[in-house]
């Protein structure tokens, strides 16, 4: 394994500037402005994180709602910057954080194919290139040719990770996409995130589901108030963490599990 972290980030922090009154229109919104009568308070989404990630690695993020997980997965992806701290991401990162996002909901799944990818950065030669193999991932159909705007979750997540994993990342990070979906697309999903690990990517995955976390992860984070609260193997932060929360189902889910014996998908790969 290399010395030198793919993902590094150095006491980052970000700060979130809301608005006090609740505007339900934009005129309304325009109003308060012009009277100068709008107010702000400030909500420290992140709170000096220290983070080194290694490749290879395969790491679930847990917490509440409003604990950070995604807000930390953005930052990660570049989409926000921190307010303050240093962020390295070494090698081509491929996000997939909420469904529809680069997606225009007028256009076809075929069409989208093409703006997704170019939004990633790849050409259109390299998406003509693969543009069959990412529609026979996504298991579409003739969907394929109807307005994204008609498409369910599960067909979102599943042109969404067609299209994002058509190219092999440095970095793949996964926002409760693998929540959405049938099964055999699921099965799919986790064999190429197998070869991928196994090829070296490094894959972040937040998650509300503790089996999804203890089955693929290497590694465990709970962040909580916008700090990383716990960092180690699955086990042992999944079981802090149900225990913080009292959550007996998955404790007792944890009980029945052992280090040695439980299934890892992703296993194989470095870390």
């Amino acid at each position: 394994m290399s010395s030198q972290p793919v993902i590094e980030l150095e006491s980052v922090s970000l700060k979130y500037r809301l608005a006090e009154q609740k505007a339900t229109a934009l005129k309304e919104y325009f109003i308060h402005w012009v009277r100068g009568a709008l107010a702000y308070r400030e909500l420290w989404a992140l709170q000096d994180v220290d983070l080194r990630i290694q490749r290879g690695e395969v790491v679930g993020i847990v917490g509440r709602n409003g604990a950070g997980k995604s807000t930390l997965s953005k930052v990660i992806s570049g989409v926000l910057p921190p307010s303050r701290g240093r962020r390295a991401v070494r090698g081509l990162i491929s996000p997939i954080l909420e469904l529809g996002t680069g997606f225009d909901p007028e256009l076809t799944g075929h069409e989208n194919i093409y703006l997704n990818a170019l939004l990633r950065g790849h050409r259109h030669r390299e998406v003509e290139e693969r543009r069959d193999q990412i529609v026979e991932f996504s298991g579409l159909g003739d969907f394929i040719h109807s307005p994204v705007r008609n498409y369910s979750t599960g067909m979102m997540a599943r042109l969404g990770f067609a299209v994002a994993t058509a190219w092999q990342p440095d970095v793949l990070v996964l926002d409760e996409v693998l929540a959405v979906g049938d099964a055999r697309f699921l099965s799919r999903c986790h064999e190429r995130i197998h070869k991928f690990c196994n090829d070296g990517t490094t894959v972040l995955i937040v998650s509300h589901s503790p089996s999804e976390i203890l089955s693929h992860c290497t590694r465990c984070l709970w962040m909580d108030g916008g700090r990383v609260r716990a960092d180690g193997t699955p086990h042992e932060v999944l079981s802090a963490y149900a225990e913080s929360s009292e959550d007996e189902a998955t404790l007792a889910m944890l009980a029945a599990s052992s280090e040695a014996d439980r299934p890892r998908a992703f296993a194989g790969a470095e870390g």
